[in-house]
């Protein structure tokens, strides 16, 4: 056991080391995000939240955002801080709506240096300070199972870096991306710690949620945040960008700390690639390069690539002005309600992120 937490810390400052002997890459985009609402016939309320480019994520510069809108808009802030566009329309008369948003986007890479070394033990402090990214969610569940598994992973280690990686690969050696093999796996619709753990597979939410449940279980503050990869397959396409999220954990002495262990999962061992799965591995990697990568692995756990876009965090949302459903699960895209009842994506409304680079 020594030998290889030993072994975690080596290869963890040998990482730190490489990365800052390069220099931080990063990239230029043009984003189109459009918002297409159907009207159902007779509808006397519409109201419209739409995520935004934020503005106070220190790895990205957001400029000049236009936005197209048939009805009056205003900008406001949800429970977590993340700007939200908000539109309301009493009575209307249009068959179907649509809301554009369009700015140029420069995104960094993220190198959080991980000297695991550097970190402390969380006190009770830490856990009181950081008390809301150790609760529960709807989906994120923190139960006997998860406690009683997050324990047997972690074992004794108290060094939150080297905990948050026993958990990292744990996930890794564990749970499948289901794009591995679309015709036997599937994600869940809502981004859940339960499906992933039970059926051992999802999309980047479940793993999230996995890994978040399992964190903070174990004290370790973790947020969960939600994004658009923007992938060179679909550059000047007119198709959808689709949403992707990560996460982070909070480790005293080195602050808060960047992963992606499902994107990394697609560079976590060997696995058959055929007619049925190599375009979905393609556009799940910020690259198009997938396959068993050991170095990739590593890169990712403290590490995040250039070509993203951040539109909000975490989960149960409150949104302003209060919305009259239950706490939105999240907001990678919009949520949208008529009449006060939820308004459901794909019959009610759709998302379509596009971008070019200049």
């Amino acid at each position: 056991m020594l030998l290889s937490v030993v072994f975690t810390l080596i290869a963890l400052l040998l990482d730190s080391a490489v990365a800052v002997a390069q220099p931080l890459r990063q990239a230029s985009f043009e984003l189109r995000n459009e918002i297409k609402v159907k009207v159902p016939e007779g509808a006397q309320r519409l109201r419209v939240w739409v995520a935004l480019p934020q503005d106070n994520d220190p790895s990205q510069q957001v400029r000049d955002l236009k936005i197209e809108a048939p009805y009056a808009y205003r900008i406001e802030r949800d429970s977590e801080g993340s700007r939200v566009l908000y539109l309301e329309a009493a009575n209307p008369k249009d068959k179907e709506l649509t809301i554009v948003e369009t700015f140029g986007l420069t995104r960094r890479e993220i190198r959080d240096q991980v000297d695991a070394s550097k970190a402390r033990p969380l006190t009770d402090a830490d856990r009181a300070r950081f008390a809301k990214y150790l609760e529960a969610n709807k989906h994120v569940v923190i139960d006997s199972e998860i406690k009683k598994l997050a324990d047997e992973i972690v074992g004794h280690e108290t060094n939150p870096v080297l905990a948050a990686r026993k958990l990292y690969d744990w996930v890794l050696e564990n749970v499948e991306y289901w794009v591995k093999d679309p015709k036997n796996k599937k994600a869940s619709p809502v981004g859940s710690t339960s499906y992933c753990l039970t059926f051992r597979t999802g999309n980047c939410t479940d793993f999230e949620s996995l890994w978040a449940s399992l964190a903070r279980a174990r004290g370790i503050p973790t947020q969960i945040v939600y994004g658009s990869f923007l992938k060179p397959d679909l550059r000047a396409q007119d198709q959808d960008q689709s949403y992707h999220c990560w996460a982070e954990f909070y480790a005293p002495g080195l602050g808060w700390v960047h992963h992606d262990v499902a994107v990394a999962d697609l560079y976590h061992g060997d696995f058959p690639v055929n007619a049925d799965n190599e375009r979905l591995l393609r556009l799940t990697v910020a690259d198009g390069v997938f396959g068993n990568d050991p170095a990739k692995v590593n890169y990712y756990f403290g590490n995040l690539d250039e070509r993203r876009v951040v539109w909000s965090r975490n989960r149960d949302l409150t949104l302003t002005p209060r919305q009259d459903g239950e706490p939105v699960n999240a907001l990678p895209k919009a949520y949208v309600e008529v009449d006060g009842k939820v308004h459901p994506e794909g019959t009610g409304w759709t998302r379509k992120l596009t971008y070019r680079e200049p």
